[in-house]
């Protein structure tokens, strides 16, 4: 193990915080990880990573924090109180978090993290479970110059696109933005399927010629296979998304940018957890086109 590389602490290993967590001990990092579920633990001890029972435990001889968590409540509850993060980590220690939440949530955990002389970086990613494993994720921080410097070679081991995109919360407005566009390219793609089908047209060679075209898109290569076999094992549930479009329409509203399209989708991703799909890859939005056009699903 190389003296110089910093030690790391990992936060929640789920279906992209393990691959993430692997990475990064591929690239020669000491990683102690903590998450709720034992078997999530036994994985990375078997890759080569530290299990720790508590926060606490695996943060408190960090150089580097990094929490990849659901939501903004999750991030609160590991963050604050007396069993979390800035309770028991060293003062200096650099605190990356991978989450997708608020840009307010991550301004106020900056601000926090600041009276206990702990650095942050909000460093939301795109790129789904392959995009994880392959170490392909595009990466959006949010924070000051010197500390992005200082965590690049880590984001370097977990993504490709790697962007300072300006002060605190700034990574998670990006990521926002980020899952508008993704949201509304699947329900495009899904609407072109039912279509293409429902007029008979061989639908894999349709895809591969339309991928091949203007109409091309990341998410038309990565869901084409999720479209054709109907398979929708979650990379991204449903239920992650809706949470997502919450936070880009309430953003929005809050800047004052209208997005008509986007709240369609964000109602069209509501109507799918309401039928029960959320544990569902996102490009189930397809069964809520099917549903439209009248097939039982």
């Amino acid at each position: 193990m190389s003296k110089t590389l910093p030690k790391i602490a990992w936060i929640g290993l789920g279906i992209m915080g393990s691959p993430m967590s692997e990475n990064l001990i591929k690239a020669g990092y000491d990683v102690t990880g903590h998450t709720l579920e034992q078997a999530k633990l036994d994985r990375l001890a078997a890759a080569g990573g530290t299990a720790a029972p508590s926060i606490a435990e695996a943060v408190r001889d960090a150089d580097v924090v990094i929490t990849m968590v659901p939501a903004s409540p999750q991030v609160e509850a590991i963050a604050y109180g007396p069993d979390g993060i800035l309770e028991n980590v060293r003062p200096g220690t650099l605190l990356i978090d991978m989450s997708s939440i608020t840009p307010g949530t991550s301004i106020e955990l900056a601000a926090a993290a600041k009276e206990k002389g702990v650095r942050v970086l909000d460093a939301p990613v795109s790129g789904g479970e392959a995009g994880a494993v392959e170490a392909v994720l595009s990466i959006m921080v949010g924070g000051e110059q010197a500390d992005f410097d200082e965590a690049k070679p880590l984001f370097e081991a977990l993504g490709r696109t790697i962007v300072l995109c300006g002060p605190h919360g700034s990574g998670q407005t990006v990521k926002a933005a980020n899952q508008l566009i993704v949201a509304v390219n699947i329900q495009a793609c899904a609407e072109a399927v039912v279509f293409l089908e429902k007029s008979g047209v061989d639908l894999a060679a349709a895809l591969d010629v339309l991928n091949g075209g203007l109409a091309g898109s990341t998410v038309l290569t990565r869901k084409k296979d999720n479209f054709l076999n109907r398979d929708f094992a979650p990379g991204f549930r449903i239920d992650l998304h809706h949470k997502d479009m919450g936070i880009v329409t309430d953003a929005a509203r809050s800047v004052g940018a209208a997005l008509p399209v986007g709240a369609v989708v964000a109602q069209l991703v509501a109507s799918l957890r309401a039928q029960g799909d959320g544990g569902l890859d996102h490009s189930a939005l397809l069964r809520s086109v099917e549903r439209l056009s009248g097939a039982q699903v």
